[in-house]
Parts: C-alpha cells; sequence; structure tokens
C-alpha cells in the first residue's frame, strides 16, 4: 500500500529466502532430488559427443547421457570415441547412460510389416548395446531405447479410468495401418433407430473382422451354389459316365471310344458335371486357404473348433470314395458353415499395440539375452521408454504388457539356450524396464486428463521403472521444458518412484532442449532450483531453490531495512574501517555515515 513519501519495502522486496522454509523458490516442485542423480542429455543431432559431454562435465552435471537420435548421426560417432568418453567420466566422477536412436522394434515401416525389417532394428539396437558397453564397463549402463515411433491408440477420460477414443488398427496380414474411431449405427431392428446405437472402436473392430471373413466366405458359397444348380441338373444323368472317363477319353470293356460316341444329351450332362467339378475344386482351394488364415491367426479355443470341423471334413470325403460329387459338395458344405460361426472368425485386424507387442518384445529380448549372454552381470539395462500421449506404449498400462511380454519371452530363449528358469527370470527383472518419461505422460492432458490419471499410469508401471527422464511441458506438446516450468506433476510421481523404491539407484536425465534452443541458457541451474537439490555434498539445507535469499542482506523483509552490510563493514572489521572523521580510513559519502546512502 502506497504512504506518505512512497512505499513500504515490503510490499515491493519479497524478503530473503529462509532454510527454515525449505518450500520456498517460484519453481520447487516440491520434491528434494539430489544434484548427484540430475543429469543432462548431450545434443542428440550431432556426432560430437565428445565435446557434448565435456561442457556437460564443465557445468558439475554427473549423469550424462549420450546418444544421437537419427540412426545416420549414431553411426558417425568413431568408435574410438566412445573409449574416450569412458575415460572422460571415469576422471570426472561421472555417470554415463546412452539414448539409443530411433529404430521401430516392431518392424513396422510405412510399407507394411515385415520380419526382415524387425530383424535389421534388433541388429542396430544390439550395436548400441555393443557401444554402451564401451563407455561404461563397470555395468548395467542405461540404454532408453524408444518404445514405438508408431501412432498408437488415443484415449480419453471416463469414470473407468480412461476409453479408447480412436485406434489405429493394423491388417496382421498386409501389415497397413488404418485408424477406427467410435461410430453411431441406425440399424432397422433397433428400438430407437433415430437414437442408433454407438459402438466403442473395440466393438468396431470385431464387426469389421467378422464381416471381411463373411465376405471371404461368400465368394466360396458363390462357387460351391454354381457347382450345386449343376449338380442338380446333370448329375442323375452323368453320375453312371463318371467312372467311363479318364484322362480326357472314354472307355468301355471292349476299348476306347470318341466323345462322339455320347449322345448330345449325355455330352451336354458330362460337361457340365465337369465344369461343377472345377467349381468345387475351386472352392476348396479358397476354402483351404481360408482355413489356414484362420488357423494362423486363431486362438487356442478357436483351434480345438477348427480342428474338429476338419476331422469331419476329411472323413466325408474319405466315405466319398472321391468320386461322388454329390458328396463332395455336401463335405464342402459342412466345412463352410463350421467356418462361417462368428467365434471363429480369426482376428485380421487388431490394435497396433497388439500386433506391436508380439514382435517388438522379441526384439527387446533378442537384444537383452544378448547383453546377458555376452557382458553377464555387466550387462546394460534395456530401458524401454514411453512416448508422447497418442502413440503407442504412451500410457502405462500398454508400456507394462509390453515389458513383460519382452521379459517372457527372454526367460523363454534363455531357458532354450541353456540358462536355468530362476536364473533367467532374474536376469530378466535386472536388466529389462522402463524408462518413465514425465513429460510424455503429462502430454494426455491434451485429451483432458488430469493429474491424479497421470499419476494412476505412474502407479501401474512404476515397479518396472529403471531410468527416469525429466521435462515440463503444459500437456499439449513436448516443450522440453526444466522441471517447474510447465505442469507436470513432478512432486507426486517422484513420491510414487521412492515408494517403489525406483529412486535409489537411478538417474533422472533433465531433457530441456527446447528451454536451450530459445533461451540460450543452461537449464541445469534452473533443474537444480526446481527440483531443491542440496548445495552442499551432504544433502542438507540450504537447497538450490533457496538460493534467491542468499543475495539478500542481513534481516532484510523486516518493517525498513536496518542493519545494512555497511554497518559490519565499519564495525565489524576493525579501528581502520572507521570514517575518517573518527580515526579510521574508511572514506564516506558526504552525508551518507552511517546508512550507506546519500542523504538527500
Amino acid at each position: 500500500m502506497a504512504k506518505e513519501g512512497g512505499y513500504r519495502i515490503s510490499e515491493i522486496y519479497q524478503g530473503g529466502y529462509s532454510s527454515l522454509e525449505p518450500s520456498y523458490g517460484d519453481t520447487f516442485v516440491g520434491y528434494h532430488l539430489g544434484a548427484g542423480k540430475v543429469g543432462a542429455p548431450t545434443k542428440p543431432d550431432t556426432a560430437n559427443q565428445i565435446q557434448q559431454v565435456n561442457m556437460l562435465l564443465n557445468q558439475g552435471i554427473v549423469p550424462i547421457e549420450v546418444g544421437a537420435l537419427s540412426p545416420e548421426v549414431f553411426d558417425q560417432i568413431p568408435k574410438t570415441h566412445f573409449k574416450e568418453i569412458r575415460r572422460m567420466i571415469n576422471l570426472s566422477g561421472g555417470k554415463v547412460s546412452v539414448h539409443a536412436p530411433i529404430v521401430e522394434p516392431s518392424g513396422i515401416t510405412e510399407y507394411g510389416w515385415s520380419e526382415a525389417n524387425r530383424q535389421v532394428a534388433e541388429k542396430k539396437l544390439i550395436e548400441v548395446v555393443e557401444k554402451a558397453y564401451e563407455l561404461d564397463n563397470k555395468g548395467k549402463i542405461p540404454i532408453t531405447i524408444h518404445s514405438s515411433g508408431l501412432p498408437g491408440t488415443e484415449y480419453a477420460p471416463s469414470p473407468e479410468g480412461k476409453k479408447e477414443k480412436r485406434v489405429i488398427i493394423i491388417n496382421r496380414e498386409t501389415g497397413k495401418l488404418a485408424p477406427i474411431e467410435e461410430e453411431k449405427r441406425h440399424y432397422p431392428h433397433l428400438e430407437d433407430i433415430e437414437k442408433g446405437k454407438t459402438y466403442s472402436p473395440k466393438e468396431e473392430i470385431e464387426i469389421l473382422n467378422k464381416t471381411e471373413w463373411d465376405n471371404s466366405l461368400s465368394q466360396i458359397i458363390f462357387y460351391k451354389e454354381n457347382a450345386d444348380r449343376l449338380l442338380n441338373q446333370y448329375w442323375p444323368i452323368a453320375k453312371d459316365l463318371l467312372p467311363l472317363f479318364e484322362k480326357g477319353e472314354f472307355h468301355s470293356e471292349h476299348g476306347k471310344f470318341k466323345p462322339e460316341h455320347l449322345s448330345p444329351q449325355d455330352w451336354e450332362a458330362f460337361s457340365h458335371i465337369q465344369n461343377a467339378e472345377a467349381y468345387l475344386q475351386n472352392a476348396q482351394e479358397h476354402l483351404s486357404s481360408l482355413f489356414s488364415k484362420a488357423w494362423k491367426y486363431g486362438t487356442p479355443e478357436q483351434k480345438k473348433e477348427l480342428k474338429r470341423a476338419a476331422e469331419r471334413f476329411k472323413q466325408r470325403l474319405e466315405a466319398s470314395g472321391g468320386k461322388d460329387l454329390k458328396e463332395y459338395s455336401n463335405a464342402l458344405q459342412e466345412l463352410v458353415t463350421s467356418l462361417k460361426q462368428d467365434k471363429l472368425a480369426p482376428r485380421i485386424y487388431v490394435p497396433i499395440e497388439e500386433f506391436a507387442i508380439e514382435h517388438s518384445a522379441k526384439t527387446f529380448a533378442n537384444v537383452a539375452l544378448h547383453a546377458y549372454s555376452k557382458f553377464g552381470e555387466k550387462a546394460p539395462k534395456i530401458c524401454i521408454e514411453n512416448v508422447p500421449a497418442g502413440m503407442a506404449f504412451s500410457f502405462g498400462e500398454d508400456l507394462k504388457k509390453l515389458i513383460l511380454e519382452s521379459k517372457k519371452k527372454f526367460v523363454e530363449a534363455a531357458v532354450a539356450k541353456g540358462y536355468s528358469e530362476e536364473k533367467a527370470k532374474k536376469a530378466a527383472d535386472e536388466i529389462i524396464g522402463a524408462t518413465l518419461d514425465v513429460g510424455h505422460l503429462n502430454i494426455a492432458k491434451k485429451y483432458g486428463f488430469k493429474d491424479k490419471d497421470i499419476l494412476k499410469e505412474v502407479e501401474k508401471i512404476a515397479k518396472h521403472v529403471l531410468h527416469v527422464h525429466l521435462t515440463d511441458n503444459f500437456g499439449y506438446s513436448d516443450s522440453h521444458l526444466p522441471p517447474g516450468m510447465g505442469n507436470v506433476p513432478f512432486k507426486e510421481i517422484l513420491e510414487k518412484l521412492e515408494k517403489e523404491g525406483r529412486l535409489e539407484e537411478m538417474r533422472a536425465i533433465v531433457e530441456a532442449g527446447g528451454f536451450v534452443q530459445h533461451f540460450g541458457v543452461s537449464p541445469y541451474p534452473a533443474s537444480l532450483e526446481a527440483l531443491g537439490s542440496p548445495i552442499y555434498a551432504m544433502d542438507m539445507q540450504p537447497y538450490w531453490n533457496q538460493m534467491q535469499g542468499f543475495y539478500q542482506g542481513y534481516f532484510t523483509g523486516y518493517e525498513g531495512r536496518w542493519l545494512p552490510q555497511i554497518n559490519y563493514e565499519t564495525f565489524g572489521a576493525g579501528f581502520t574501517q572507521l570514517p575518517r572523521e573518527l580515526g579510521g580510513q574508511t572514506n564516506v559519502t558526504p552525508g551518507g555515515r552511517m546508512s550507506g546512502r546519500p542523504m538527500e
């Protein structure tokens, strides 16, 4: 409030930060994290990682994440540089982790999926493991690998937690992607046609699979109905002629004779029966192809039913002796009827996460097994990172499924290689886990999620977290701001990780490249302030979030400014510091004397 002669100093000056109030600080997130755990990444678009590491070490940063996001740039880092970086880290007492270049571990590309593409990704990641070991051969260096680069399910908050808003599906045969969303349908059998019925993306996928399966069977039915029409009309005439036909010639007991020996009526009937047989053979070829597809993509329960249907089909064929076309047609009809059951429709279209888990888990498992087989207890850790919301594996539950499946495949492959199951499971838990990027998770807010929803996702993945990326944003894009400058709930997230015991050994890498790009300064001081890191190595007060108070005068914040610093310079430093008027040697501004400022 304005007073006569101006403002009170308390109204224009906030006062000093007190070590008795450790929560002070405009950007302090509310959780204290030691400076030794707060790290930074190198610039990811350059191969000169030695220079980048040196710059970070000169700032006093302990954990450093080395890597280039582009596979081409990563390949331009000379192998000798990895050993040199290791020497730099060892001399400075630093710690190092690796960010792998971005590859698609599932093998899906813009042209579809192929096993060859998956194997290329696997080989590239194995190469990263080899280089990472050169950076820290003491063991267990964390390697962050993106879980996916694919578009994924978009969720919306709901009372149950979350629901699918938009799902990216993949055709398991072709590898092609397509979006599918919630849709309202107006069927004639509905009680309220105008209101219609809303189908979720999952229900839409089920409808799509059944419709495509029915359409495929309809083609077979078309061939078979043509065959049946001809059989019904001409079989009574032609059935006695068939035994006489072999390899394009007719036979009698006394020798060969030509088609013209038949009556026109018999020849017409025989010709149509030949056509009917061709239709039936065509139907069986298509039916066999569909049966194979149903078996390939069927569940164990579906395969049991398919096996029963196949046994009945073979029995009917054997009963016909291969000569009775009517029985042949009936056998095909029974198999078609079995396959037309809704429960046997194969899931050709599935959500991208379901398909990617199957193939990406194989990649991660093989990479981890290679690391473990070659480096044993010192094997680097495979840390699978959640990507921004809107992409595959951006939420905790989906990432958890990928990690668990990767561990499962690791154990299976390790046991097949001769390791005990117990040892394989222990190794899987130690070297396969998650890199939790809190900024990526926070982007779910653009779909309507709140802090409480974000924390639920953290709970789902917390026990698998081996490494952390700390970056802030406002929930709309991957801004890469230092902590405390956006709205990521750092305090609650870090508390949950602490509760799971995940913060004891892990490093927290602050990815704040956006801040560096736009403001041209290091985000490290701002990060220490936001995370309330202790200033002293003993992990005790004062904290970096209190540092502003260290620039203030003693006892500032009281009414007026009393006991100014010049008083201590004058009276607390010996006789010579007194003003000349009092016998000392200090010059005093005219009119200033003890106050330290000129008198008006």
